[in-house]
């Protein structure tokens, strides 16, 4: 069995004349970061792989989670190829995981995230908002090999 947990950056920042790769998260984007943290520590393993886009924002929220779920930092995995919006992209990078990792835990960007979620998961979103949280569970030993999995959480930062 695989798990993956996708989580949305947090809400950033247009204001600051940056590339979008360098913007950082808001006062809101902090808050409902940390809300979620909370909220889904009872949800995840401490044992899983993370992995976070290099965008500032989504290695923010990756900090931000992980220091609450009281994991070292050290533990986030810096990956280029998670800056994408692309679902297919994004697919073939979770499919590129190790079969030895039992549970992915990955901070990326929409639309690659919803769009991900809909495939995969058995319950339709319409958006994963910002800080946003879906679990999937896959009943497979291989990560090349999933397909539709069961979604088994979903946390939006609105909802709590």
């Amino acid at each position: 069995m695989k798990k993956i947990v996708l989580i949305r950056h947090g809400k950033s920042s247009w204001d600051l004349p940056v590339i979008d790769h360098d913007r950082q998260l808001t006062k809101k984007g902090i808050e409902n970061s940390i809300k979620i943290a909370i909220e889904s520590m009872q949800f995840i393993d401490s044992k899983s792989t993370i992995w976070s886009s290099s965008a500032q924002r989504a290695f923010q929220t990756a900090c931000l989670i992980v220091d609450n779920w009281k994991l070292p930092l050290s533990s986030i995995i810096v990956k280029k190829d998670l800056y994408t919006f692309n679902s297919h992209q994004l697919e073939q990078i979770v499919k590129s995981c190790p079969n030895e990792c039992e549970s992915l835990i990955l901070f990326g960007h929409n639309n690659a995230i919803t769009d991900f979620v809909n495939k995969f998961g058995d319950i339709f979103i319409d958006n994963v908002p910002t800080s946003g949280f879906v679990s999937i569970i896959f009943e497979t030993n291989s990560w090349s090999s999933i397909t539709k999995g069961k979604t088994n959480k979903i946390l939006v930062p609105r909802e709590i």
